[in-house]
């Protein structure tokens, strides 16, 4: 039979007002004290705080700040997003990977501008109904943002209350998930603090309750966890069955034309829709040297492959890749189809993948 929905927290009390009250002020001081100087941290502007929320979904901190920074500085207001082309939004997210969010972003702000006046909604259903905003966006948003009363549930958030209450299951499971968001919905704040509250857990999954070697003499939580008094920290929340590595093969074109490059532009659909790369094929077998490329060439274009020039590894989600990158002449470029000959120059701002801005920095490195 199916699990009950919050089967983890069949049995157990839920904190009661002055345990409540006391764990919100000691996570709060130990916040205001201790948490990091972020960019995001420094606005109450909606739009920069959906920004920050968007890019730091599956992305490190460290990376996050470099891209926010560049991306408010091309769309520094909903407006300037919405009004953008796709194109411009994807080449100016182009290196943080998951590129649906960048389109998701995109979608929201051209509805938000359309249904909202300009402005990320306050109603809760509102938000949610816009494309790529769930429950932890649309909490995180209108918490920090507005001061709303919003629960929010992350990675972070879940190894906490994993192991504050001793939750015994697997890191992502759906039991786990129902009984973090219960408890995140009873301890948030209903008469202000909501905001500061929610980046207060996440703050302390980050930087003390780490997924190894957490540190928990350092954790202003310690005497009420019980992960701590039972000695468990180090293995809650138990890891999730992770699905195997695939390991593929590529071969890359690098065809130059003068100061230009040919690059090929991916399908419409499927992952990394619609961006740009250099012409690439997977090599189906360990002996794969063709001659002319792609080998199942339609009219797009033709290439006479030359010497490998250098390999190159890149890792997206379960995909390890190991490209060659080889020199490549075009002896056919049909106009209209998938591929053009761009600029170098030009290139920055056209939405390009993560590969094909490795493989370039390596081919042609930016003069000293």
């Amino acid at each position: 039979m199916p699990a009950a929905k919050h089967d983890l927290l069949a049995g157990r009390p839920l904190p009661a007002a002055g345990p409540r009250a006391r764990l919100r002020e000691r996570l709060r001081a130990w916040y205001r004290a201790e948490r990091r100087d972020l960019p995001w941290r420094r606005t109450s502007d909606p739009y920069a705080i959906w920004i920050s929320e968007a890019m730091l979904q599956q992305t490190r901190v460290e990376a996050v700040v470099e891209y926010y920074a560049r991306f408010l500085e091309r769309f520094p207001s909903l407006r300037a997003l919405s009004e953008a082309d796709v194109e411009a939004v994807l080449a100016t997210w182009s290196g943080l990977g998951y590129y649906r969010r960048a389109r998701a972003l995109h979608a929201a702000a051209r509805v938000i501008a359309v249904e909202h006046g300009g402005e990320f909604p306050r109603d809760h259903a509102a938000a949610l109904a816009l494309p790529g905003v769930g429950r932890y966006t649309a909490g995180a948003v209108q918490s920090i943002a507005f001061d709303a009363p919003r629960a929010l549930v992350d990675g972070n958030v879940e190894r906490v209350f994993s192991r504050l209450f001793g939750l015994e299951t697997a890191a992502g499971s759906r039991p786990l998930q129902d009984a973090c968001w219960t408890l995140a919905e009873h301890l948030v704040p209903r008469r202000g603090g909501a905001g500061e509250w929610n980046q207060a857990l996440m703050e302390l999954g980050a930087t003390v309750c780490t997924p190894r070697s957490p540190r928990c003499g350092s954790c202003p939580l310690e005497r009420v966890c019980a992960a701590r008094a039972a000695g468990s920290a180090e293995r809650l929340p138990a890891p999730k069955e992770r699905p195997p590595t695939i390991d593929v093969e590529l071969e890359l074109a690098l065809a130059r034309r003068g100061s230009t490059v040919l690059l090929e532009r991916r399908a419409a659909t499927g992952r990394m829709a619609g961006m740009w790369q250099l012409p690439s094929v997977e090599r189906a077998r360990p002996d794969m040297r063709t001659a002319l490329f792609p080998p199942d060439w339609t009219g797009g274009a033709r290439l006479a492959l030359g010497p490998g020039l250098f390999d190159l590894r890149h890792t997206i989600t379960k995909h390890r890749i190991v490209a060659r990158v080889r020199r490549a002449t075009a002896t056919h470029v049909a106009a209209g189809g998938p591929y053009r000959w761009v600029e170098v120059a030009e290139i920055g701002a056209l939405a390009v993948t993560g590969m094909t801005k490795k493989a370039l920095a390596r081919a042609m490195p930016e003069p000293d």
